[in-house]
């Protein structure tokens, strides 16, 4: 936030002064560091959806596997196996 301050003199050569102040640039400091966390936040945010992902798959992956050996125990038992 600017500050201003106007003096004016009277005297030989009258003339006016004006003096701003502008704050030191707390607020782009904050600024950085709040997009610093939303980044981390959000790569730490997909990185575990794609492990979610892959785990999911994993399951996925060994439950037809023992579907599978299942089925081909059962064919073997039956006699139908092909």
């Amino acid at each position: 936030m600017a500050d201003e301050r106007i003096t004016e003199t009277q005297g030989a050569q009258p003339h006016t002064t004006i003096i701003e102040r502008r704050s030191g640039g707390g607020g782009m400091a904050i600024a950085i560091v709040l997009l610093i966390a939303v980044l981390v936040g959000g790569f730490y945010l997909f990185s575990r959806g794609g492990a979610e992902n892959r785990r999911d798959a994993a399951v996925t992956s060994a439950a037809k596997s023992v579907g599978d050996t299942a089925k081909k125990a059962g064919d073997a038992i039956s006699g139908d196996e092909k």
